[in-house]
């Protein structure tokens, strides 16, 4: 593992701590103005929400929502490295009882939630860029009937990437923009 970078966690109980990312081109963590615009938007939904973090990268979205009230948040991405890094960013903000991380497959994992009857009231998608990735991703996560009865995807994309406003039962019913960085919320 290489040297780290420092990220921070916004609001909440673990506000201030740091987050630490691995540098390189493998892992693009969520700046924080764009972290902190997507938390005002779904604020009054994180209080006791289950979220599923998906091609989490260093957990820095579910560990957001943990320190924000949500009940409980898996994380999943099929780095060895990213896994641990995920585990010491819980351990380092004292929320690592609230968070589950998964060492897998996007796709294998969400067979598995769906199989285990898990539900997300909110489901973070941000694959890597460039690989259409996004609409195969919310495929899978209606397919599995892991989204909540109120549940909502956000898909993080670059402003290029070509996202349908429809994606099998999946409507998008918001999106915002910060430079090459959209935000596209999804709901069933």
């Amino acid at each position: 593992m290489e040297e780290h970078d420092i990220l921070r966690v916004i609001s909440g109980t673990a506000r201030g701590h740091k987050l630490k990312t691995i540098k390189g081109n493998n892992t693009r963590p969520t700046s924080d103005r764009v972290k902190e615009s997507l938390f005002s938007i779904i604020a009054g939904i994180i209080p006791n929400s289950n979220v599923l973090d998906l091609y989490a990268g260093t957990g820095s979205i579910g560990i957001e929502a943990l320190s924000r009230g949500a009940r409980l948040a898996y994380f999943v991405d099929k780095s060895r490295g990213c896994y641990a890094l995920i585990k010491d960013n819980l351990e380092n903000t004292k929320l690592v009882d609230r968070g589950y991380v998964v060492l897998a497959d996007v796709f294998s994992a969400l067979n598995r939630l769906g199989r285990d009857g898990n539900r997300f009231d909110i489901i973070f998608v941000d694959p890597p860029y460039g690989q259409g990735l996004i609409e195969e991703t919310l495929k899978y996560i209606e397919n599995n009937d892991i989204i909540g009865s109120r549940g909502i995807i956000i898909a993080e994309h670059d402003i290029n990437d070509n996202i349908p406003a429809i994606i099998g039962g999946l409507k998008r019913y918001r999106q915002q923009k910060y430079g090459d960085t959209v935000m596209s919320f999804f709901k069933a």
